[in-house]
C-alpha cells in the first residue's frame, strides 16, 4: 500500500476555522470509501471534543484519531500514513517554532482565511514557515460572503501573497458551527449548499496532492 497523504491546517490567528476544515475533509474523504486519520496537536483540544462527539452517536468509528506533541507529529503522521490515504493534523493558532515540525511532515498546508484583512495579514507568518520548510501551501477562504466589496478585497489580497488560492470557498452558513457540535461534518446535515462546497473544496484538495 503507498502511503497516505498528509495534510496540515494551520493559521497564525484563532478562530478561523482550522477544527471546521479539518473536521469537514475527513468527513467528507471518509463517506468517499477514503481511510482517513485526524491529530490534534493543539491544547485546546476541539477537534478531539468533536470526534469524542461523533463516536457517541456511531456504532463504530469511521475516522482514526490521536493526539499529539508539537514534536511528535512527525513520527505520527509517519505511522498513521503508512495505513490510512489521508492524515490531517489540526494545529494550534501559532505561526513559531512548535508549527515547523507539522508543516515538515505536510504534503500540503492548507491555511483558511476568514473574510478580513485581519485573517489574511495572519496568514503571512504560516506561509513564511510553509516556505521555510519547503512545503506547498494552499489559502482557504472561510466564512466567505459571495457579492460583498470586503469579500472581494480580501480574495484578491489573498491571490497576491504568491500562494495558491483555492477555487472553492467555503461561504458564512450556520450550518457549520451546527454539524460540528454534533459531531457530524456538512455532508450529513440535510440538504444544503455547504454540502456542495465540502465535496467540492474536498475534491479539489485530493486533486492537489
Amino acid at each position: 500500500m503507498a502511503e497516505g497523504r498528509i495534510i496540515t491546517i494551520a493559521q497564525q490567528k484563532g478562530g478561523s476555522g482550522k477544527t471546521t476544515l479539518a473536521a469537514n475533509l475527513a468527513v467528507a474523504w471518509a463517506r468517499a470509501g477514503h481511510s482517513v486519520a485526524l491529530i490534534d496537536t493543539d491544547p485546546q483540544g476541539s477537534l478531539g471534543r468533536w470526534f469524542m462527539t461523533r463516536i457517541e452517536r456511531m456504532e463504530a468509528p469511521d475516522i482514526e484519531f490521536s493526539t499529539s506533541s508539537a514534536w511528535g507529529v512527525g513520527y505520527e503522521t509517519r505511522k498513521l500514513a503508512c495505513s490510512h490515504d489521508f492524515v490531517i493534523v489540526d494545529t494550534p493558532p501559532k505561526a513559531d517554532s512548535d508549527l515547523r515540525p507539522g508543516l515538515r511532515a505536510a504534503d500540503l498546508v492548507l491555511v483558511p482565511v476568514a473574510s478580513s484583512h485581519v485573517d489574511l495579514w495572519a496568514t503571512e507568518g504560516v506561509l513564511d514557515l510553509a516556505r521555510r520548510e519547503g512545503r506547498p501551501a494552499m489559502l482557504v477562504m472561510n466564512r466567505a460572503r459571495a457579492g460583498t466589496r470586503l469579500g472581494a478585497e480580501v480574495a484578491e489580497a489573498a491571490r497576491a501573497l504568491e500562494a495558491m488560492v483555492a477555487d472553492t470557498a467555503l461561504a458564512h452558513r450556520v450550518v457549520y458551527a451546527e454539524t460540528l457540535g454534533q459531531g457530524l461534518g456538512a455532508l450529513e446535515a440535510p440538504r444544503t449548499p455547504a454540502r456542495d462546497e465540502i465535496g467540492a473544496l474536498a475534491a479539489e484538495v485530493a486533486r492537489r496532492l
